[in-house]
């Protein structure tokens, strides 16, 4: 009994976290009707429908498949490691930093599964979460904070490019810059034979792009939520078994708990102060304890100067582990596999973040002023 709970408390870490977090809050928000509003059902159910899909995948080792294709057609190591960054950062732009990192986690992880390269997982997987993270923030619709900002404040489509370019340009130089960190090791295959569905394949692929209709509204949430899992269903109903539960309730918990501090009167108070001497660096606080999305809902509350804070929840999706949601995504995968190595990775995951925060900040110190 004890192992088993030791088990299911190191595979649900952030959930049990993000669960302690949203009870205490609890205690300063007593539970009302506001509660309902707290949960993005939309999110939650995208990342059902993802997950299911991305279940379904691994069951027919269709990643096993695409990695080794990866490790074929860019045959060292650092131009794999280049292809997963550039595959997770443009995929941020299209289907958002958590579900593109849901997606592509898998293919870093089966790339250095494959070729004896597990002691760079944490590295790859930190850097896949940088560039999930920074991949979205050129356009409104790259991520959730952005499209708040972008509808908030009514900005001009080109005035909204034109405030992001800089930073998101230095994003690229700075991904492409870490891939000397890596070694150009030729990467050899082992000689096992790998078995898929192509049938399977197939629908899974066309069920993947539906999923991807609905997370940009082309094609109603509700006919999604029908169709995939049915299908799923009846093809793997397996599938359903490996979906992370675990992470679809972190997201729960985190809704409330960074909802409820956005309600505690003296979380406002102290924010208020803190805008009047550095709306970006206010912003970037923020997000390292409530989190991106929350901060811009809050902070937008209290200045109308929508520059810097878009700067500060772009950048601020860097830092902690509850800065971005996509950064608990990437945890979460990385301790369920390396449960021993969860304090090495914290501190190589709170380095780099660093690394990228400040050399962000002094290129928004530059931008700020230019819009003004």
């Amino acid at each position: 009994m004890v192992i088993k709970i030791k088990k299911f408390v190191l595979n649900n870490v952030v959930a049990i976290i993000a669960f302690v977090l949203a009870v205490a809050t609890i205690f300063f928000v007593p539970v009302d009707k506001e509660y309902i509003h707290y949960i993005d059902y939309k999110t939650i159910s995208c990342l059902f429908l993802i997950s299911c899909i991305i279940s379904a995948f691994k069951d027919i080792n269709f990643f096993y498949a695409v990695a080794r294709h990866i490790i074929i057609r860019f045959n060292t190591l650092r131009k794999s490691y280049m292809a997963l960054i550039t595959i997770t950062f443009v995929g941020s732009m299209i289907i958002a930093n958590d579900m593109a990192l849901i997606t592509f986690l898998p293919l870093g992880y089966l790339v250095l599964k494959e070729t004896n390269n597990e002691d760079k997982e944490a590295f790859v997987f930190i850097m896949q979460n940088v560039a999930a993270n920074l991949g979205g923030m050129l356009t409104p619709f790259g991520n959730p904070q952005n499209l708040y900002i972008y509808t908030k404040y009514n900005i001009d489509n080109v005035e909204f490019m034109k405030i992001m370019a800089i930073p998101f340009v230095v994003a690229i130089v700075l991904l492409y810059l870490s891939t000397l960190l890596i070694g150009d090791d030729e990467l050899i295959l082992s000689h096992q034979d790998i078995k898929t569905s192509p049938i399977k394949e197939k629908v899974y692929i066309f069920l993947f792009v539906l999923a991807i209709f609905v997370v940009f509204r082309y094609v109603p949430l509700i006919i999604g939520l029908i169709v995939i899992p049915i299908i799923v269903l009846l093809l793997d109903r397996q599938a359903f078994k490996s979906i992370d539960y675990s992470l679809l309730s972190t997201f729960v918990f985190f809704f409330i708990f960074s909802s409820n501090l956005a309600r505690i009167d003296a979380v406002n108070n102290f924010f208020s102060k803190l805008l009047e001497k550095n709306i970006y660096f206010t912003t970037l606080i923020s997000c390292q304890v409530m989190s991106n999305v929350p901060t811009s809902i809050l902070l937008s509350k209290f200045t109308n100067d929508y520059v810097p804070l878009l700067y500060g929840v772009n950048v601020g999706c860097l830092g902690t582990l509850i800065a971005s949601l996509a950064s608990l995504i990437t945890f979460r995968n990385y301790a369920a596999l390396n449960p021993k190595k969860i304090g090495s990775y914290l501190v190589l995951f709170t380095l780099i973040n660093i690394i990228f925060i400040v050399i962000e900040s002094v290129v928004v110190g530059l931008c700020i002023p230019l819009h003004l």
